[in-house]
């Protein structure tokens, strides 16, 4: 099984990733040596290299229901990790990371990272899993991802790797001068990874390409109220 699992691995980032314009090869690195499996349930391990997102449930403690969660497409999470524009000094945040596969990705790549999550159950499995893969430069924190971390702030660059209708303000506070946030907005009928960057006390944003994931509850739009 170990076997089979290191060379869906090396086929997820030769077939899906690298066509896919990642030209930074650190991203590619850090993708071919993070097993993915091991950020997933015992339930879902089979899947943990289909070119697609992955829906799946996270066991909870006791008699409390499991809480959904999802991971973006492969090709996907590296176009978003490329558009951050890394460099080793970094320290990132990695809003709503889910089970911390991202949060492992990105800590290949920079110095330190933050990532929060709002479910303790969550939590304590991403905490798990980053340290069964040896990963001792990233930390995950039960906060609300759509107010961010302020007090590990500011932050070189934000990553939210999932569908978003509104981007909190305070979350592009958290931001230094020329850091960048990277997310998926939903647009009409379909999705683009938009970048933001700080530039004093404005923001420069850009479309990067054309995207589809799962949409984070904490990240809607409020229902206008109608009569």
């Amino acid at each position: 099984r170990m076997a089979d699992f290191a060379t869906q691995r090396l086929n997820m980032v030769e077939s899906q990733v690298r066509p896919s314009d990642i030209t930074d090869r650190r991203i590619t690195r850090a993708m071919s040596a993070i097993p993915r499996e091991s950020f997933l349930p015992d339930d879902a391990r089979a899947i943990a290299y289909a070119d697609q997102d992955l829906t799946f449930s996270v066991p909870a403690a006791d008699d409390a229901p499991a809480v959904p969660q999802f991971m973006v497409a492969p090709r996907v999470l590296a176009r978003l990790i490329q558009y951050l524009e890394l460099d080793a000094k970094n320290v990132v945040l990695d809003s709503a990371c889910g089970t911390g596969y991202s949060t492992a990705v990105l800590a290949r790549i920079a110095e330190t990272v933050v990532g929060i999550e709002s479910s303790a159950a969550v939590v304590a499995f991403a905490s798990g899993a980053l340290s069964g893969a040896g990963v001792d430069n990233a930390v995950i924190v039960e906060k609300d991802p759509a107010t961010g971390y302020a007090d590990e702030g500011p932050y070189d660059a934000i990553l939210i790797a999932g569908m978003i209708e509104k981007l909190p303000q305070a979350l592009l506070e958290q931001l230094k001068d020329g850091g960048r946030l990277v997310a998926i907005e939903r647009r009409e009928r379909y999705g683009a990874a938009v970048q933001w960057r700080r530039l004093g006390d404005t923001y420069d944003k850009r479309w990067l390409f054309d995207a589809g994931a799962p949409m984070l509850a904490g990240f809607m739009k409020k229902p206008a109220f109608v009569f």
